[in-house]
């Protein structure tokens, strides 16, 4: 069977780590064209509040939790369609869900904030400093609006709340947009597919005196996808592991069935080997240069991953608007609304039955009528059935799965600020948030009904009808014939095949208040403290269609799903100056902690303790410590229960396969996650070099009680091995033969990451305008994943799309800015090594991948502007790896070019 996976290990990268550090915060930059879009990127002021670290906001403040800022410039690198997209170029964020890698997922196309490559799940997203329901899929985010994204690169759950495990992504929308602006771009591959085009408009006024502001802004994107890996112009996605007849396991391109053809072929029997051509007439199945039991490397067969997209298409719309309004100095009150649609229609995979000499495949009758005489001929004399493997989807409705979904979310927040009294600050805001997705696949088998129409005989009169039909001539049962190609009856389709369905809507009500100011001061300074209260509701309720609740699709059935929980939280945060001796050093210390009362699960405490040391106002030294936590999800709480029979070899009785029940789904027993956090670094801005930053930190993140599913087989291994919590979710009969696995989500994993963050920039004038540089690289020491019985480290694994995680990763940047003219030059890397670490592979070593992407724009006049970008201009291929790999640039030289303005 088709196996990817890879692993990239340990990569000496130390020099190209110094210099490509990148800054603590790169302060965000005016987007519009011409002179006014120079885009000086200074590094940012003394006064500047980065509002994401902490919950203190007050000038000069330095966060203990290093926090890096993407602005303008970042923004705009290889015309990124959408925030997550951005973020995902940067070496601390792994790309886990993009239309790329979840091309053949029912969450197709989400594109979502993953650090550390903990999962996005672990990640808090915040759009303004506040929760909306649209951070599963940063596409609800329109670009044109955004002005500056702030990553805290460390837990900060006794600031924002539950899910900041691995970080913090707050998206700053730009509040003082004024005129009209528009944009229009189009983008395509050099194979020319993977076609884009994106139309954007904004439109921002004040009035009542400038007391008022409003904005509102559109945007419309196509992604029309990319579907040729078969054999054609991106050979490395169309392979994976093959096992050899000698046992040893190898990487390979163009790995193809030999237990599954497109007109099927027998694999069980004196004809075993002998594929059905498109008349039924038999001959022996292609083999290609090195073959086993099921798979074969070349051959004119095919698989599954042939059809699957390399990345997805699918249509966007955004609608987003804010107002706002000052009562007085003390007051400001605002509200924002958000509408995004995305959906899609289009061929996901085949569905494929791979056939095996004793078991799998499907049965027929070695004397169904639909086969040749001369092929019955040469079975009669053999068992009274075969078993036969194919892929599906000759004829429309049949087996060629489609997909069509459909998912609109809308947003919407009120609040309230502003200040009293003596640098007192407070804030107030209320968010209601709605996903509705409607997800259908259709082109699948109802298992009954198909199993009904392959039994065929021959009725009365010599017609060729269901076997059914002689003891109910009424039913609508209609026979197939599955040798050959394009033979299939229409209305055989129509009874054997149809579409799962399902709705799922889910909700999010939030509600929060803060207080902020200095209450009194020490004889190092002003004493500041945050505090505040906020609550949220969230609920989800899926229905399905009734085939789909009674399982009677032979590949995906959509499950019901229905639970709810609040939360009710009160948190405090305070900055006590320790030390002043102005120009020499300042020491402060920040705290944090936050209650949490889950609906579901009870109270649970988060905190924070940390400290800066600032030394001759060149050098700052920090760390911070906290705990955090991620509660479950509703899913991983409610999922209704699902019962399937799976295969388990049992280690109690020598291995010997038994078939048992296995019993999945959430379970409302779940505890949070809890992880502790060790940042330790610092950053240096020189006096002599001004526009120089650089900076350094290290990280440990221990994540405990990780919420996680198992299969049957991994339980009952694991229960083998000792894990006695494992072991409790077995069940035997009196005999000791194993009958029950219970499978559903478990706290049952630890998790450890441990590494090092280099950021610089240098910023300053050159050739009559603005140069930048800018540097980002991370090392990842281990990321040790213990499963309840073993620990292994899978640093550098990145065949395994759960823990992807390369050594080295890194970007560095040069732009320059002028009147006229700007130029943009990028290099990304990803770190070689091992494609997998725990397989034992004979061509395992893969080597790094470098990506060069050039930019420029013209700026005609103060308002208009011309651009174009070329993303990976050396065409840099991808290795051999999983085809939803998160790493690795699976498109290929891309081309973009588009114009912008404003009036």
């Amino acid at each position: 069977m088709h196996m990817h996976a890879q692993l990239f290990g340990q990569t000496a990268l130390a020099g190209l780590a110094l210099a490509t550090l990148a800054p603590t915060a790169v302060q965000a930059q005016a987007a519009s064209p011409g002179s006014a879009q120079r885009q000086e990127a200074t590094a940012p002021a003394a006064e500047d509040i980065v509002v994401t670290g902490s919950r203190i906001e007050r000038a000069g403040f330095d966060a203990p939790t290093p926090t890096t800022v993407v602005g303008q410039i970042e923004l705009q690198l290889g015309n990124r369609p959408s925030v997550a997209q951005v973020l995902n170029d940067l070496p601390q964020f792994r790309a886990t869900q993009t239309p790329t890698s979840t091309s053949a997922n029912t969450n197709n196309s989400t594109s979502s904030a993953d650090l550390r490559g903990l999962g996005p799940l672990r990640t808090l997203t915040l759009l303004n400093g506040r929760r909306f329901v649209g951070s599963s899929d940063l596409n609800t985010v329109p670009l044109s609006v955004v002005e500056r994204v702030e990553v805290v690169t460390g837990g900060a759950s006794a600031a924002w709340g539950s899910g900041a495990v691995a970080g913090v992504v707050n998206i700053i929308l730009n509040d003082d947009l004024e005129g009209f602006r528009f944009g229009a771009d189009a983008g395509i591959s050099s194979r020319n597919d993977a076609a884009r085009s994106r139309l954007q408009a904004s439109y921002g006024r004040r009035f009542a005196g400038d007391r008022g502001h409003m904005m509102v802004a559109a945007e419309y994107l196509q992604e029309r996808g990319a579907f040729d890996r078969d054999k054609g112009p991106r050979p490395s996605l169309d392979g994976g592991l093959f096992v050899q007849t000698d046992g040893k396991i190898i990487l390979a391109q163009d790995i193809n069935f030999l237990n599954a053809t497109q007109g099927g072929v027998i694999t069980s029997g004196a004809l075993a080997g002998q594929a059905f051509n498109r008349d039924g007439t038999l001959s022996p199945v292609s083999r290609g240069s090195v073959s086993n039991a099921a798979n074969t490397i070349g051959g004119t067969s095919r698989s599954q991953l042939d059809s699957v997209a390399v990345t997805s298409p699918y249509e966007r719309y955004n609608l987003f608007g804010r107002v706002s309004y000052e009562l007085g100095e003390a007051a400001k009150v605002w509200a924002d609304a958000a509408f995004t649609r995305i959906e899609s229609d289009f061929g996901f995979f085949p569905e494929v039955v791979r056939g095996g000499a004793t078991s799998g495949g499907i049965v027929l009758s070695r004397d169904n009528p639909y086969l040749s005489p001369a092929v019955r001929a040469r079975l009669a004399s053999g068992p009274a059935t075969f078993r036969m493997g194919r892929f599906f989807g000759d004829t429309p409705g049949q087996g060629e799965l489609s997909y069509q979904y459909r998912r609109d979310t809308l947003d919407l927040g009120v609040g309230i600020e502003g200040s009293f009294g003596a640098g007192w600050k407070y804030n107030a805001s209320y968010g209601h948030g709605e996903i509705r997705n409607r997800d259908a696949i259709d082109g699948q088998r109802i298992g009954a009904n198909f199993n009904r129409a392959i039994d065929a005989v021959v009725g009365p009169g010599g017609q060729i009808v269901c076997r059914v039909a002689l003891t109910d001539p009424t039913t609508a049962c209609r026979p197939l014939n599955l040798f050959g190609v394009g033979n299939i009856d229409p209305e055989a389709v129509s009874y054997s095949y149809g579409a799962a369905r399902s709705s799922t809507v889910t909700k999010l009500d939030t509600v929060q208040a803060a207080l902020r100011g200095d209450p009194f001061s020490t004889w190092a300074g002003p004493v500041s403290i945050a505090v505040g209260a906020e609550a949220r509701w969230e609920s989800l309720r899926t229905t399905a269609d009734p085939l789909s609740a009674s399982g009677s699709f032979t590949l995906v059935n959509f499950t019901p799903l229905k639970g709810q929980f609040d939360v009710k939280e009160g948190f405090g945060e305070v900055l006590v100056p320790l030390l002043n001796a102005e120009g020499t050093a300042v020491l402060e210390a920040n705290g944090a902690a936050r209650y949490s009362d889950y609906s579901n699960s009870g109270g649970i405490w988060t905190w924070k303790v940390g400290g800066t040391l600032r030394l001759f106002d060149d050098l700052l030294l920090r760390a911070v410590l906290s705990r955090d936590i991620r509660s479950p999800s509703i899913a991983e709480l409610f999922t209704a229960r699902i019962t399937n029979i799976q295969n388990v070899s049992d280690p109690f009785n020598a291995g010997q396969v038994v078939s048992v029940i296995r019993f999945g789904g959430g379970n409302p027993d779940l505890e949070p996650e809890t992880a502790k956090t060790l940042t330790l670094g610092g950053s240096y801005s020189p006096r002599f070099a001004p526009g120089l930053r650089l900076s350094v930190d290290w990280y440990n993140i221990r994540i405990d009680q990780v919420i996680g599913g198992l299969t049957a087989q991994d339980i009952v291994n694991q229960c083998f091995a000792g894990n006695q919590a494992l072991c409790d979710a077995t069940v035997r009969d009196p005999d000791g033969t194993l009958t029950t696995v219970f499978a559903t989500f478990l706290n049952l994993a630890r998790y450890e990451t441990t590494g090092v963050d280099f950021e610089a920039s240098y910023v300053t004038q050159a050739i009559g305008g603005t140069l930048s540089l800018r540097g980002l690289a991370t090392y990842v020491q281990k990321l040790e994943i213990n499963d309840g019985v073993n620990t292994f480290d899978r640093a550098g694994d990145v065949g395994d799309v759960a823990f992807s995680t390369p050594k080295w990763r890194a970007t560095a940047s040069a732009n320059w800015r002028g009147d006229v003219f700007g130029a943009d030059v990028r290099v990304r890397y990803v770190g070689g090594g091992d494609y997998n670490s725990l397989l034992n592979i004979e061509n395992s070593r893969i080597g790094s991948r470098t990506y060069l992407d050039l930019g420029g724009q013209i700026n005609v006049g103060s308002d208009f502007q011309l651009f174009g970008t070329v993303n990976n201009l050396f065409d840099r291929q991808s290795p051999i790896t999983s085809y939803n790999n998160p790493l690795y640039d699976m498109i290929g030289r891309t081309y973009s070019l588009g114009v912008k303005g404003r009036f």
